[in-house]
């Protein structure tokens, strides 16, 4: 694909590739992000019985804040894959943007947590 800023690449818009790399780019995360799979199976439980229970809203819920904490993580993943690319020893630069990519992942985390330990109680009530 034609990068519109640098004028590199491929011309021409192909959707079905950028879906492709999106896949791709899940899986990848899936398959070698523990931190991401986890987090997927749990709340693909909770959106199961929040399905079956036809609670819609909870549903819902459930459903945007894993999405917002699988994001929170894949971001993180790529941020500290980079930073490592970059600088292979150590660096305290490196590490302050390893820590505050991992402070934005803590707080999509505990907004995760609250989410469905409420939703559950809830469900399960």
């Amino acid at each position: 694909m034609r990068h519109k800023f640098l004028g590199t690449g491929e011309p021409g818009y192909h959707p079905l590739r950028k879906f492709r790399t999106v896949v791709s780019g899940l899986r990848y995360a899936v398959i070698y992000d523990w931190s991401v799979t986890y987090k997927l199976v749990l709340s693909a439980g909770v959106l199961i019985l929040a399905f079956g229970m036809r609670a819609w809203v909870d549903f819902l819920l459930i459903l945007v804040v894993t999405v917002f904490v699988l994001v929170a993580e894949i971001f993180n993943s790529a941020i500290e894959a980079l930073c490592d690319f970059v600088e292979t020893r150590h660096n305290e630069k490196i590490k302050v943007i390893k820590d505050i990519a991992a402070a934005g992942v803590g707080l999509a985390i505990l907004a995760w947590c609250i989410v469905l330990g409420v939703e559950l109680g809830r469900l399960l009530a």
